[in-house]
């Protein structure tokens, strides 16, 4: 029997909705409701106007304030859930952030300074406010120095308050949730064995985990979606595992998770996860969402590939397992059929035999740095013998092709050959002619191909001993 109401609490206060689609986003639930100080800027998750803080799990696994866009979660997403919006920060007076924020003058029209605020809410309570607390929210008049000013000012304080006081009592447990409204039926289980009775009764659902890239869809009600179910409650899928060999990533993992518990490891995926997006993103974003999209543009394919990941994949008649490099079959074609789900993401932690030393960076070039599309993103494996010579590649580049994609005869060319900037400057020609990107408003099909040769060009530099000088002479 489906659930008659969806239940949530805002600002202390329990809410129950009753005959409300359950796709509608949260931003817009809140301002018909009269919250209108959670703005509506970009609806894209993009300037952080929007932002509200979610009691949600943490890396830690205890109950954190998360700041994350309100514009990109369907309601029924954060039922059970509690909220905190602009409108309840402030009991009786000034927040602190609120009132740091007036004491340097950190806000002229506005119209940003509600998510600034939620996003500094949420840092002051983990006791992290700093510039990558508000990374995800643009100010188009005030400046940014007073803004930091402000962060700068509760940086070191310690949080004693009856906001500290409920977080220390809150509970971030998932009820399963089987709701419908609006003709539209939204499902929550908690168990991968639910998942996949759902899919068998309901072939069409449409998949939501994160729903940051779904999102967009809801947020500009480009489509529709009768059936949805929701990944982020499901044990099986929340998972992180290390062995000697190997770690593996649950699908419906927030992003965030895994750049805090596996930090350290691979240093290609530290790097990308800084650049992935916003913080409010990374809260939401998963790595089974990321790669489920199959999105020629994704951040983090081109490092998995490079990392030679492959997947766990789930139906009501077993598993199966798929390297990541077989995985996409055209532009946002996977392999998945229907009734099955990703369930996790294993990646070696292992080196070449032979090899006694492993190079791996990621880089993104975009027009923005932590909160943009990018123009090519690209990430590379080198494993060295003894000798220096090159005993297993990978390059791997996203935003060329219409699928996340590996340089493989490029890689095949590199093994037995010294790690040398004469290797370099004779493999680059071809890497250029590798593949045909497409010419956008980002960027033009030659700036990509400069882009696919040089980013390989900075990735020896930067491990290597070369005079830049050098670089300018022989190019």
């Amino acid at each position: 029997m489906s659930d008659v109401n969806l239940d949530l609490t805002i600002n202390g206060a329990n809410v129950r909705l009753k005959d409300i689609s359950p796709t509608v986003t949260l931003l817009e639930y809140l301002r018909a409701s009269g919250r209108v100080g959670t703005k509506e800027g970009c609806g894209d998750g993009d300037c952080g106007a929007c932002t509200v803080a979610i009691v949600a799990e943490g890396a830690d696994g205890k109950p954190h304030y998360q700041a994350m866009n309100s514009c990109l979660i369907p309601l029924a997403s954060v039922a059970g859930r509690e909220i905190i919006t602009v409108e309840g920060v402030a009991n009786g007076e000034l927040h602190p952030v609120q009132a740091a924020m007036v004491e340097t003058l950190g806000s002229q029209c506005g119209y940003c300074t509600p998510g600034f605020i939620m996003s500094l809410f949420a840092a002051y309570y983990d006791r992290t406010v700093d510039d990558l607390s508000v990374e995800g929210n643009l100010c188009r008049c005030t400046g940014y120095l007073s803004i930091r000013r402000a962060a700068a000012l509760v940086n070191n304080a310690v949080p004693e308050d009856t906001f500290a006081e409920q977080l220390s009592h809150a509970t971030t447990a998932f009820t399963p949730l089987d709701y419908s409204g609006n003709e539209q039926h939204f499902y929550r289980p908690t168990q991968l064995s639910e998942v996949l009775t759902l899919l068998q009764q309901q072939p069409d659902a449409t998949l939501v985990a994160g729903g940051t890239d779904l999102g967009l869809e809801l947020s500009h009600h480009r489509q529709h979606f009768p059936v949805m179910v929701s990944l982020e409650a499901v044990a099986e899928l929340k998972r992180v595992e290390q062995t000697p060999e190997t770690v593996v990533i649950g699908a419906a993992v927030p992003l965030s998770h895994v750049e805090t518990n596996l930090h350290g490891i691979f240093p290609s995926l530290d790097e990308m996860l800084h650049w992935f997006a916003a913080r409010q993103i990374r809260n939401r974003a998963t790595l089974g969402g990321n790669l489920g999209t199959a999105s020629p543009i994704g951040d983090l394919p081109p490092v998995l590939l490079s990392l030679d990941a492959e997947l766990t994949i789930a139906s009501a008649t077993g598993t199966r397992t798929v390297l990541l490099a077989d995985f996409f079959k055209g532009y946002r074609q996977t392999e998945l059929q229907r009734g099955e789900v990703i369930v996790s993401v294993s990646i070696p932690k292992t080196i070449a035999s032979g090899a006694v030393r492993r190079l791996s960076q990621s880089y993104k070039i975009g027009k923005r740095g932590t909160d943009d599309i990018s123009i090519v993103a690209a990430a590379f494996t080198i494993d060295l013998d003894a000798s220096d010579r090159i005993v297993h590649a990978r390059l791997a580049y996203g935003g060329v092709a219409a699928t996340p994609v590996r340089a493989i005869a490029i890689e095949t060319l590199l093994i037995g050959q010294p790690w040398t900037l004469a290797t370099i400057q004779r493999i680059k020609p071809t890497l250029r002619a590798t593949f045909t990107p497409l010419t956008d408003f980002r960027g033009s099909a030659d700036y990509r191909k400069q882009l696919i040769a040089n980013l390989f060009e900075k990735f020896f530099v930067e491990f290597s001993n070369v005079n830049a000088d050098l670089l300018k002479v022989t190019r």
